[in-house]
């Protein structure tokens, strides 16, 4: 195999003209002659059982050649990538230039690489303080939680629907007299004030008795999923057959002593109160290390192919797919679910793909300069935490070469995010962010929900109705 290597007039762009040997070629068609005989069926010769050469004759010479092409190509064109040292970040465009049997095969891969990188200051930048406080208000939304984890659910039948109750409810929906799609059930449990329907639907089952029938009228929102309803008025019937409500346990040492291993609600309170601490800690670091790697981004220097782009879009659409999912969505539906194509789709994650080719690049250049590595025992280190999390033998992720690749690369980049921040200048806040980030919202202690993680929850929230 002979390789010539050319850059073309565009930018992070090479293209490859590749000769292979007629002999290695002769043997790709053989192969494929192997493997497909058996459906030639030719007079004279039992199925499958007729030469190459009557094969060739009879269908033509050209019939083994797409196949033997796709039989040789793909590895001797990786060997020509590795021998040339290229990081290639697209998809191959192919021409041949010269494809016949008893001759060389000829042909051209014109492939994107991985672009040069110009860093700016990433030593000594200015990055504001980030800290998080534990609240009393967070410690009791924590120990809510648990009571709702903890409480029994009884059935009532002495009073109407009040807020909070989890109903049991048939329903169907009408837009201008006719039922919808996706617009009946029969009995649904639904608890009021879950905000699981559309607005204003959950407010007017509140009062309704058990084994009455009400018409409610709502309204689509205008963002709504299904094109078809969006923005329209609607009529549901509902019949209301049971109420069921929570009884939440007391806050008292009992409750400590049923929920924890602690014999008092005041070291609950404690326990709770450093976990919490942790967790805000870990928050801080990495929204620190996000800041901090935005700040270099926007001092580098960089022209990102198409083909990097269109790759890290496919990963993300790939990770969006698999977390569908797990919510019995597929993505076909989701997609259609949104009223958008795929194309529009794709378009959207664009920013989110740039910003993470970015980055990523940005700490493989400060690796690169300052010569981070991973030391063995590093490595051991977060394989066991990875072993004892998937409850598996350690052994098994040291011999697997991708994991091990991965975990170095997480080791080298923490280094990176640890150098930048170690030798940036701290600040405090501006004034209107100055003093300690409390979390008094039940979200707001949270890591950020994606885009992407809220829709999909509101997908499947919708699908239900």
């Amino acid at each position: 195999m002979k390789c010539k290597v050319e850059k073309t007039k565009n930018a992070n762009e090479v293209k490859l003209e590749i000769t292979i040997e007629a002999n290695k070629f002769e043997e790709a068609i053989k192969k494929v002659y192997f493997k497909s005989a058996k459906y030639f069926n030719i007079p004279g010769f039992r199925k499958g059982k007729a030469p190459i050469q009557i094969v060739e004759k009879y269908y033509g010479k050209e019939i083994f050649y797409e196949d033997a092409f796709n039989e040789v190509v793909p590895s001797e064109l990786q060997k020509a990538v590795e021998e040339n040292k290229l990081e290639v970040v697209s998809r191959p465009n192919i021409d041949v230039t010269q494809i016949e049997k008893g001759k060389d095969l000829i042909f051209t891969a014109t492939v994107q690489v991985k672009p040069e990188v110009e860093l700016g200051k990433y030593k000594g930048i200015e990055l504001e303080k980030v800290e998080y406080t534990v609240t009393d208000e967070d410690i009791e939304h924590e120990l809510g939680h648990m009571q709702e984890n903890n409480a029994r659910i009884i059935t009532v039948d002495d009073r109407p629907v009040e807020s909070g109750d989890i109903t049991t409810i048939d329903f169907e929906g009408f837009v201008d007299g006719k039922p919808f799609e996706g617009g009946k059930a029969e009995g649904h449990e639904l608890e009021i004030g879950s905000n699981q329907f559309i607005p204003g639907f959950e407010d007017q089952i509140i009062g309704m008795k058990i084994d009455t029938e009400k018409d409610i009228k709502v309204k689509f929102p205008e963002e709504y999923f299904s094109k078809d309803l969006a923005g329209k008025d609607a009529t549901f019937k509902v019949k209301l057959h049971g109420i069921k409500k929570k009884e939440l346990p007391k806050l008292d040492d009992e409750f400590a002593k049923d929920v924890s291993e602690f014999d008092t609600l005041k070291e609950l309170k404690q326990d709770i109160k450093a976990k919490k601490q942790k967790q805000y800690e870990e928050r801080a670091k990495y929204e620190i290390e996000d800041n901090a790697i935005k700040v270099v981004v926007e001092g580098m220097k960089v022209d990102i192919p198409s083909g990097m782009i269109e790759t890290e879009i496919d990963n993300v659409i790939k990770d969006l797919e698999q977390r569908l999912s797990y919510q019995g969505l597929k993505l076909e539906q989701y997609v259609q679910m949104m009223g958008k194509t795929m194309e529009e789709v794709r378009k959207e994650y664009e920013p989110q793909a740039l910003d993470s080719i970015k980055s990523r690049l940005a700490v493989e250049k400060i690796v690169e300069i300052e010569k981070i590595e991973a030391s063995k025992e590093e490595v051991h280190k977060k394989l066991e935490e990875m072993a004892k999390n998937y409850g598996k033998d350690v052994k098994e992720f040291e011999e697997n070469k991708n994991i091990k690749d991965y975990i170095e690369l997480g080791v080298r980049t923490e280094k990176a995010l640890e150098l930048i921040v170690n030798n940036a200048k701290i600040v405090e806040p501006k004034k209107e962010n100055k003093g300690s980030k409390s979390t008094d919202k039940k979200s707001s202690a949270n890591k950020k929900e994606s885009k992407t993680d809220k829709s999909t929850k509101t997908t499947k929230a919708k699908s239900k109705k």
